[in-house]
């Protein structure tokens, strides 16, 4: 699988601090929600994000492939 772009959603307002925590993800806050977006490597990187969302006790709203066909080593078949 080659990197693909990620956009996951969570409830709430994150601080840039724990933006390290999420392994080269953006935040990106709004306000209600904070989306993390970013090139997720494989699965065991998107599952090990994800492991991160929940053991930091975030409400998980949503988790969706972006499409990127312009940028050289992304796939976006799932």
């Amino acid at each position: 699988m080659k990197a693909t772009m990620y956009r996951i959603s969570v409830r709430g307002q994150l601080s840039e601090r724990l933006e390290s925590a999420f392994d080269g993800m953006t935040l990106k806050p709004d306000k209600t929600t904070t989306t993390l977006v970013g090139q997720v490597r494989d699965q065991s990187h998107l599952y090990g994000l994800l492991d991160r969302v929940r053991d930091l006790g975030l409400d998980l709203i949503d988790v969706q492939p972006v499409p990127t066909p312009d940028l050289p080593g992304t796939d976006t078949a799932q």
